[in-house]
Parts: C-alpha cells; structure tokens; sequence
C-alpha cells in the first residue's frame, strides 16, 4: 500500500495520529477540535509547564471550555509532551507556533524553523506537515521544504506532503470557534490537497481550497491588513473629528444604516492583538524581494504606531483643562486587554500608553479583571489594582483603554474626577460639562 492510500486510509477510520507543535491560542484549540472526533492527538510543547497542565486536564486558553479539555483527556485522545522525538509517531504534525516580528519589523523565523527541524530529524515516511502560523506568501514552499527535506532525507510529494492552512482565531468571540470558523487549505500537490482536506474535514465544519500555499498565506495577510488600513483610517478620523467637535461614534452609527458600501471599524488607542499589528509587515517584507514598496500598509502602520502617544498628549490635555499636569498625576487605566472580555494582552495598545504616560512622570496603575499581571514590551511588570471607590476618587484621571462589558460605567462615572474615554465606553448623552474627554 502507497504512504498516500495509507494515510488516506487512516484518515477514513480516524486511526490517524496528529501531532499539533505548540499548545497555545491557536493549537490547544485545535488539538481539542481533533480530540473531540475521537482523533488520537499529541500535543507538543517546549513549556513543560503547559505541557503537564494539558495532561492533567487543567485549561489555561479561554477560548475552550474546562470541560472540554478534561473530557478529551481523560478519554486519552489528547496528551501532551517536551519530546519531540516522538513526532515519529505522528501522521501529520501541525504547526502552530509564534511568528514574531524584531525589532525592526522583520518576520522572525526562528519558531517555524525550529519546528520544521524537528519534524524533519524524526518524522516518518508519509507525513502531512501543514503549517497554521502566520507568516508571508512562500514561506510553505521556499523556506519550510528545503529545511524538512534536508533534516529528513525525504523529498516532498513522494515522501511527505506540505499544505498552509491559516489559522483564523478570534478571542473571545462566542459564536464563531475552531470547528466552525470557514477553514482556508493550499497544498502543494493534488495528493497533498486530498490528504489535507480529508484531515481538517474531521474537526473543521467548512473547508475552502485554494490553489497553492501561498495563495492561503496571502489570504491570511490580506484578511489583517485589510483591518489594519480601516482601524487606522478611523483612528486618523476620529482624531480629526475630534478636533472638529464632532462625536466620531455617532458618525459611524449613522453610516451603518446604509445597507451596502459600508462596514464598520471603531477607532481606539491602537491596534493590538497577535495578528492585526504585525501581519502586514509579513507581507511589506517578501515585497521588498519583489522591489515592490506598499505604501497603504506603511501608513496605516504609522499611524498605528503613532495612537498611544496621541493617547498620552489627550490624557495631558484633559489634566491641563483641569489645572493639573501629568507629570505628578494619578492615572488610573482600565482595561490592558488589547480587546473586551479577554485575558490577552498581547501587542495591547493600553500597555504603550501606560509606558509613555509613566515616562511623562505620572503615577500609573490599571485594574484589568481578566489580566491581574502584565508584561510590557521591556519587560516592565505591571500589576492591577482592585477598581475600589477609593482608587477612582484618588486618580486624578481615569483612562479606558478596554471596553469590558463588566465595568460598571455609571459607577465609574460618579465616583471619578475626570475621565479620558477611548473605547466610547461612556455612551451617555448627558454628562457632567468637562468630565468626560473622548478620542
């Protein structure tokens, strides 16, 4: 029997072993969505701690339910391991690892280079390798196959097969998952096309093929950059609207009412998450190769990069229409989470203006009930305060940079001096004359 009908074989009866390389917000959600089809999934991890939580059932992603979790492990169709020797049992490893960007904004590989070496000293023959993580167009084909044919000694299409299918999380959002969020696949070859499609069809309620890897990796791109540009168009427009006295929210309330044409995007205090802030550059990077300069995706970045430090000179203004200066102020931020109802602060816009209100000399502190500690990007820990009567009567300005829905705006309202709303969190008509500054 050929690698490609036993795989296809194995897939059929779901004898099928899929190994999932990193067990964060993109794999643990995936290794879950296999398990719970009674697919065998091995987990693996460079973190012996997120590896020894997952066997014994404990959940720390809040996009999968605890129960969840501890049924398919308890069931024995979901273990974890620091071993990557054992990918050698594996009939297709998935990789879902970080993709980072340096400090000069440029794709760092190493995490998808790492997997790729490790598959590649230990899989065996007929392996699919299908790669989650984002990164730019051509990445599946130039830079993963020559490492994974190298360390392996075996040549793709006859041997193993490679296939990009993105990853599309959305944290937090309660309708759409893992299982049922329309799931992109570009594999290379009409046998890696199968295979691939046949494996995510066990977990993935709707699949779309594209032709090739890179045009899946080019979706993943375009689907964030398109939320960069119209993020930051908002954001440019709210700044001008609020020097124009004009209430930017209702603005975009009124253009939804049109039925076609218009989608709506809120401005805030930046762009954050894993995605938003930092796909596109993927893309500004493999364009320089082709001496293609994108100059929309430069702006938008610009003017992204630039909202904190807009935040901190409005949070100044409010103080100084008070008598007060920021250096020497009390400000108190709520929210560190980069969006509502979430534990993720990753790439957060309200960390930054912490940062450059902090540096201005004012004394920060921030009350975030899903992220009681957090990680700015020079290693700075920061630690959450309890959202006390006392803690908002003492700050001398009260900053929302995260919209949770459990924050009580009225009492915030009362008991605060001033307030500095970026999330239009305050959505009340009638307020107290000058205590509410909004974006």
């Amino acid at each position: 029997m050929s690698n490609y009908d036993t795989i296809m074989k194995k897939i059929a009866d779901k004898s099928v072993k899929v190994g999932v390389i990193g067990l964060g917000y993109v794999g643990l959600p995936l290794a879950v969505s296999f398990a719970r089809k009674g697919v065998r999934v091995l987990g693996f991890e460079k973190s012996q701690k997120k590896a020894d939580m997952v066997n014994a059932g404990k959940n720390y992603i809040g996009d999968i339910q605890d129960e969840e979790l501890a049924a398919v492990v308890k069931a024995a169709t979901l273990s974890a391991t620091t071993d990557f020797s054992r990918l050698a049992e594996c009939d297709a490893a998935i990789i879902c690892v970080p993709t980072p960007l340096d400090k000069f904004k440029k794709p760092d590989m190493s995490y998808i280079e790492a997997s790729c070496v490790d598959i590649g000293r230990f899989m065996k023959p007929g392996i699919l390798v299908s790669l989650e993580s984002t990164t730019y167009p051509t990445t599946t084909e130039d830079f993963m196959k020559p490492i994974l044919e190298r360390e392996s000694g075996k040549k793709e299409g006859a041997d193993f097969w490679l296939c990009f299918s993105p990853e599309r999380v959305d944290p937090g959002n309660k309708d759409y998952k893992t299982d049922n969020t329309p799931k992109v696949v570009g594999a290379l070859g009409k046998e890696a096309q199968d295979i691939a499609l046949a494996l995510y069809g066990i977990a993935i309620q709707h699949l779309h093929l594209v032709s090739s890897p890179r045009a899946a990796e080019m979706v993943k791109i375009l689907e964030n950059t398109y939320r960069l540009i119209n993020i930051s168009l908002i954001n440019e427009l709210a700044l001008l609207a609020g020097k124009m006295d004009i209430n930017i929210w209702e603005v975009i309330e009124a253009a939804k009412t049109k039925p076609y044409g218009f989608q709506a995007f809120y401005p805030g205090p930046g762009v954050g998450g894993h995605c938003i802030p930092l796909d596109p550059f993927y893309l500004e990077y493999i364009a320089k190769g082709f001496n293609f300069d994108l100059t929309m995706i430069n702006a938008a970045g610009n003017i992204n990069n630039l909202m904190p430090y807009r935040m901190m000179n409005k949070i100044a203004f409010a103080l100084n229409r008070h008598g007060k200066a920021l250096n020497g102020a009390n400000v108190l931020f709520l929210g560190v989470a980069y969006k509502p109802d979430i534990d993720d602060p990753r790439e957060s816009p309200a960390l930054l203006v912490m940062e450059q209100v902090a540096k201005k000399g004012a004394s920060v502190s921030y009350h975030d009930p899903y992220i009681p500690e957090a990680v700015d990007e020079h290693g700075h820990v920061w630690t959450g305060v309890a959202l006390s009567d006392e803690a908002l009567a003492q700050a001398d300005c009260v900053v929302f940079t995260t919209n949770h829905a459990c924050f009580d705006v009225d009492r915030i309202v009362a008991k605060a001096k001033l307030i500095v709303d970026t999330r239009n969190a305050v959505k009340r008509v009638h307020i107290e004359d000058g205590k509410v500054y909004k974006l």
